[in-house]
């Protein structure tokens, strides 16, 4: 009888762990777009005859999107959360003339530049953030307004002329590189070691979640499959992190990428704040009634994206060496769509932080394996609006099948 009922529970045991196949039909909203990224590189490897990875491409590729990925941290929050900002293009262009006229006109130093515009960016999210959380008027018309008035307000703090160049460690922020203290000879050391540090360090949380999940008895994904992924996820930053140490490094703006890209996948994975934040995208009456403060987290929300766009502007402004009346245009219309592409839904409460990374990158590496091959911007716009349509319909499709 022993034996009869051990087996039986070894193969309800064995019935519940999940099958590869079956893993990947349930995930496929975040394993989708990363297959998507990895087809669409591969194609433009292919097309491009082997210029979208060098190790020069690959560096422009990160420079020329670190500030799309900087605010598409803070757009997440704000999709999730069941809204939508139109103005960081625009507070990205304020942003940086303000930077260039206390710099460039009045003479202040970087040291004190850098802090005055993160906390104008906070003000500029507060302002706009009052208006939906506590007078709960529609974020599209509030952040379209204000994509409005900070566009206005660019032209009159410049004068309607461009104003630099800025100051060498300004410019550091976007184009600098991290130095090898190793040696002066390629490949670059420092930028390996920091490439397989991250790796292993990857490896080491994923395992981590692993063994506890394990100790109550559940298993997310096979064990194959998480050997797999893991592993090709540690090859990738690896190859990347060695491509990029044959040219100069690692950029000062892939560190700063990665470290919000952390700070962010904390925050929404193991905060209270995060999970809150998440509760009111998916029903924002039910978290009221549960007790959370909606108006509040929705006020930080935008406070957090009005920060992150300053931080981008800072960014875009040093990399040009130079603040012009037409920076920032249009920027909020890449960040959106990287965010739907990566996986957020239009109604709020699903989305992460990852995948915001990653449709980001699918944007960037489309922009620049385009402008390899000469296709014109016209044509550019054309593919970029039809991939962003049908990541919606996926995801409308997605959800009607889930119902």
């Amino acid at each position: 009888m022993s034996n009869n009922s051990s087996s039986v529970s070894d193969s309800s045991a064995a019935a519940s762990k999940p099958s590869a196949l079956a893993h990947m039909k349930h995930h496929f909203r975040d394993y989708g777009m990363l297959l998507a990224l990895v087809v669409i590189m591969g194609l433009f490897q292919v097309l491009t005859d082997g210029t979208l990875m060098r190790p020069i491409n690959l560096t422009n590729l990160f420079l020329q999107n670190s500030y799309i990925i900087i605010m598409a941290f803070g757009m997440l929050l704000v999709i999730v959360a069941g809204h939508i900002d139109l103005s960081v293009g625009s507070v990205v262009g304020f942003v940086g003339a303000a930077a260039a006229v206390m710099m460039v006109h009045w003479g202040w130093s970087m040291a004190l530049v850098v802090p005055v515009c993160l906390l104008l960016g906070c003000a500029i999210g507060a302002a706009q953030g009052y208006w939906i959380a506590y007078w709960k008027i529609p974020s599209f018309i509030v952040t379209l307004a204000g994509m409005l008035v900070f566009r206005g307000l660019t032209l009159a703090v410049l004068e309607g002329q461009s104003v630099g160049p800025f100051s060498p460690s300004f410019q550091l922020m976007s184009t600098g590189f991290i130095p090898d203290v190793f040696s002066d000879d390629r490949p670059n050391i420092t930028a390996i070691v920091l490439g397989v540090i991250a790796a292993a360090t990857i490896v080491f949380l994923a395992a981590r979640a692993r063994a506890r999940s394990l100790q109550f008895g559940i298993e997310d994904e096979p064990f194959t499959f998480y050997v797999v992924k893991n592993g090709l996820i540690a090859a990738a930053i690896i190859y990347i992190s060695y491509l990029l140490s044959t040219y100069r490094g690692l950029p000062n703006v892939l560190i700063t990428m990665g470290v919000l890209m952390c700070a962010y996948t904390f925050l929404t994975n193991r905060t209270t704040l995060g999970r809150r934040i998440y509760a009111i995208g998916g029903n924002v009456k039910a978290a009221k009634l549960s007790g959370i403060n909606t108006e509040r987290l929705t006020f930080l929300t935008f406070v957090n994206m009005g920060m992150l766009a300053a931080l981008a502007g800072l960014i875009f402004a040093a990399r040009l060496n130079t603040a012009t009346p037409k920076a920032g245009l249009a920027f909020e219309l890449d960040v959106i769509a990287a965010v739907f592409i990566g996986g957020a839904s239009m109604s709020g409460g699903v989305g992460k932080i990852i995948g915001a990374v990653i449709g980001a990158l699918i944007m960037g590496v489309m922009n620049n394996g385009m402008s390899i091959l000469g296709i014109g911007i016209e044509w550019q716009q054309v593919i970029k609006g039809l991939v962003l349509l049908a990541a919606v319909i996926f995801d409308v499709v997605n959800k009607n099948k889930s119902r």
